[in-house]
């Protein structure tokens, strides 16, 4: 199938939509956002194209590998630092132009950028934290796309750590959290017990001010 037939929707066909409104925040959840069969070919598509590295952070004055490999997109100047790991923005792929447009009309929110994560197997993760750096401005909407393997999305309030919520999210699901989420709850993606094929998660973000943070 060429890349122009792959985008050719029309109305895109949602097998669910489930708002869940947490206290200081909302997610909505929208499972198949693609289809199983259009989720395998972005995700085989996006394992090609996407320059993924294997970046390090420094941590207590070590260099550590994070457990996951990753790419940065984004417009021209949105360059991204933590850690001492500094991000310098590839340029837009046509695939992944097309995909931040049909999310962007979706959500209805303008995205600037982009971290892709390649999960390789059940022991990447990515540990708690929350994507509410400066730069991305009072409760930023933040849109997640996730293709290939299932894997726990997991969730707990900063200030009550026993309230908690785990999302199952599936090839083709989105994700697009809302309101003082990200300022109220922080979220992971754990290790998994059992074996798990690859999984590859786009994070998309507005940054209106370019500085440091964390990701």
């Amino acid at each position: 199938m060429s890349q122009k037939d792959l985008f050719i929707f029309g109305d895109v066909p949602l097998q669910s939509v489930e708002l869940i409104e947490l206290e200081d925040g909302e997610i909505l959840w929208v499972r198949h956002f693609y289809e199983e069969d259009t989720a395998q070919q972005l995700y085989s598509r996006l394992q090609e194209e996407i320059p993924w590295r294997q970046d390090s952070i420094r941590i207590a004055g070590k260099d550590k590998p994070i457990p996951r490999l990753q790419a940065w997109f984004g417009d021209p100047g949105m360059t991204y630092t933590y850690s001492g790991l500094t991000l310098e923005p590839e340029p837009w792929t046509e695939t992944l132009q097309q995909l931040k447009k049909q999310i962007e009309d979706y959500g209805d929110h303008q995205f600037n950028s982009l971290l892709a994560n390649l999960y390789r197997n059940e022991q990447d993760s990515v540990g708690w934290h929350a994507d509410n750096e400066p730069e991305l401005g009072q409760n930023p909407v933040i849109a997640s796309l996730s293709l290939g393997a299932v894997r726990t999305f997991q969730l707990k309030h900063r200030e009550h750590p026993e309230r908690k919520l785990a999302l199952e999210l599936g090839s083709g699901d989105l994700l697009i959290m809302k309101g003082a989420l990200q300022h109220h709850w922080q979220h992971q993606i754990p290790k998994s017990r059992q074996p798990c094929e690859p999984r590859i998660n786009l994070t998309f973000r507005k940054i209106i001010g370019v500085g440091t943070g964390k990701l």
